[in-house]
């Protein structure tokens, strides 16, 4: 994985003012150095100039960048965020064309696919991308992002120039974009942070290009379409074939995923996703006579403290101990103390470059580094609750009933905290309800759909297209920002494609929850950890830690001067931070309750300071 950034301007030939242009994408290509610390470069052409940081993890040495290629006496120029798993079967066919290659690397093979099939190269890739290409023959800048945006890809368009970069911080180095946030910015942090609306980039004017789109820049100006989405189809393979076509495709995208030429190692959790993911890897890494190594995560004392809930029924230990010895890794237990988790709240923010899942960013950044010390490459469990149906919403009658984000079902919480002023000017529930509505207008549906399947399909959509990005974005930026790759074998499109039409019936086979994907890899895992019930990411229960945001929540809001000032309602969380804290009732997915709130606020004091963010209210 990498970093990329530039900007393209075809008023001006950007060579007449080389020096200047260098610096600036030299400049955008320094805050993404994190994202790839082992190489970096730049390139500058007619009308694109382009930066590159590299994370080496396939061929080593040949695949520096910006890369470029001259064919028929054009020049073709890439940088590029991601891995291919299919490079091997490109790279065969683009053979049988007629193409040599210099290198063993997935860039080389990204950027003669795009001189061979032009801006349908997308829909041959099977991976996880974002890249910017310059096509001197059609003269144009090519931006593209993979089907379901695990590789962020942010943009503006300021002054007749388009400015890009694997992260918002790289657009703030171009001299024409500032960190402004309107009432519709505020709408997204207040009202569905920490998600975002796709395409948003919550600051104005800047958006990012949607899981499956890509973007043609040229001398007309900046054309966005998409070139995938999911789409809907009559499912006729019965159970039993069903449930062998989701073992074929899942331990497919699982073995292709482990090509690297870095050690690979595991996220496990005890959960079922993820040791799917870590038995899988662990077998094939047997055949080549290699062991696996697997990560956990847990917080100091969280047994002593730990309060099991309908969200987080069991501790994940016990259940980490059962795979260990099934699959025979080398595991590596991590923990974080609560000290250690709220100092790294305000990295998560930096990580982001927005407000975020509060300790569940920074718990996730802290455990990367202490993985990137051994590791650079990692396999998830990640995506998995989205495709099968594992979230307890997927069976609440309130969130079929309901029109509303069903993680977040209810704003009222939300508005509580915020200063009337702000609840008075802000048009929070409008905003929503119509992210809401734009999202449920573009669900793929079959023609005359019964109402509960049509319902079912728009929760299926809602999770893919929201909570899924959340989680992936969140993925991303933690792990990134420690120069640790971590891919997810559960976001292959054609697992996701094939499951969108699976019937709720099948994933819920039998009314066990996750039956599907529990059929399918039967004989991998053991009982124990097959039948686990659904327990997702850990969070920590000592007292000492919401002690810590309170204490620091009351500093931010006696001092005048913090931004975050204006914002809120002092008297109301006051008074939230008199009461007891409900652990068990989440604000914002399974893990966010009345804790996060008060990390959110800190950290969205703290962003709002450091970015010396205008507000535009």
């Amino acid at each position: 994985m990498c970093g990329i950034a530039g900007f393209c301007d075809f008023t001006q030939n950007l060579n007449n003012e080389y020096t200047k242009n260098k610096n600036i994408v030299i400049e955008m290509g320094k805050t993404l150095e994190h994202r790839g610390p082992n190489d970096s470069g730049h390139y500058i052409s007619e009308h694109v100039a382009f930066a590159h940081t590299r994370l080496a993890v396939i061929d080593l040495l040949g695949g520096v960048q910006p890369m470029k290629r001259i064919e028929k006496g054009y020049e073709y120029a890439v940088v590029y965020n991601g891995e291919l798993y299919n490079t091997d079967e490109i790279r065969e066919d683009l053979r049988r064309k007629g193409y040599t290659f210099n290198t063993t690397s997935d860039t080389e093979v990204l950027l003669v696919a795009y001189i061979e099939y032009g801006t349908d190269c997308p829909k041959y890739f099977n991976g996880i991308f974002s890249f910017a290409i310059w096509d001197s023959f059609h003269r144009l800048c090519f931006l593209c992002r993979d089907r379901f945006g695990v590789k962020p890809l942010f943009f503006s368009v300021v002054d007749q120039k388009v400015v890009f970069g694997s992260e918002i911080k790289a657009l703030f180095e171009h001299p024409s974009i500032h960190p402004v946030i309107n009432q519709y910015g505020l709408c997204e942090i207040f009202g569905l942070g920490p998600a975002r609306s796709p395409g948003c980039g919550v600051y104005e004017g800047v958006n990012e290009v949607m899981p499956g789109h890509a973007a043609i820049i040229d001398y007309s100006g900046m054309k966005l379409y998409s070139y995938w989405s999911l789409t809907a189809e009559e499912h006729r393979d019965n159970y039993e074939q069903t449930v062998e076509k989701t073992r074929e495709l899942l331990l497919d995208s699982i073995r292709r995923q482990l090509v690297s030429d870095v050690p690979i190692c595991t996220l496990l959790s005890g959960g079922l996703d993820s040791s799917v993911v870590s038995a899988v890897a662990a077998n094939v890494l047997k055949e080549e006579g290699k062991k696996l190594d697997t990560y956990s995560f847990d917080y100091n004392e969280n047994t002593k403290f730990f309060k099991a809930s309908s969200f987080q029924p069991t501790e994940d230990r016990p259940f980490v101990d059962i795979m260990v010895d099934a699959i025979g890794s080398n595991h590596i237990y991590l923990e974080c103390d609560h000290h250690s988790l709220y100092e790294t709240l305000y990295e998560a923010v930096i990580a982001k470059d927005l407000p975020g899942m509060a300790d569940v960013d920074s718990s996730m950044l802290y455990f990367c580094r202490q993985i990137k010390k051994n590791h650079t490459v990692c396999l998830s469990g990640e995506c998995a609750d989205e495709i099968f149906g594992g979230y307890p919403w997927f069976r609440d009658e309130e969130a079929y009933n309901t029109n509303a984000f069903p993680w977040s079902k209810n704003l009222d919480y939300r508005k509580s905290i915020l200063s009337p002023h702000l609840r008075k000017v802000l048009p929070l529930d409008d905003y929503v309800q119509s992210e809401y509505q734009k999202t449920i207008r573009a669900v793929p549906k079959l023609d005359g759909e019964s109402k509960l399947p049509a319902r079912q399909r728009e929760i299926s959509y809602l999770n893919t297209s929201w909570f899924m990005t959340t989680l992936l974005d969140r993925k991303d930026r933690m792990t990134m920002a420690s120069g640790l790759e971590v891919r997810v074998p559960y976001a292959d499109h054609r697992l996701i494609q094939y499951l969108y039409n699976v019937p709720w019936e099948y994933k819920y086979h039998n009314n066990e929850v996750k039956a599907l994907l529990k059929d399918a890899v039967k004989g991998i895992l053991p009982d124990e950890v097959l039948n686990r019930k659904k327990s997702p990411y850990p969070k920590t229960y000592d007292p000492k830690y919401e002690n810590l945001l309170k204490e620091e929540l009351r500093k931010i809001m006696s001092d005048d001067s913090a931004p975050i000032h204006m914002l809120i309602d002092h008297e109301a969380i006051h008074k939230l931070m008199e009461g007891n804290s409900d652990y068990g009732r989440p604000w914002f997915g399974q893990l966010m309750a009345t804790p996060q709130l008060y990390a959110y606020l800190i950290q969205t004091n703290f962003w709002l300071k450091h970015y010396n963010v205008t507000l535009k209210i």
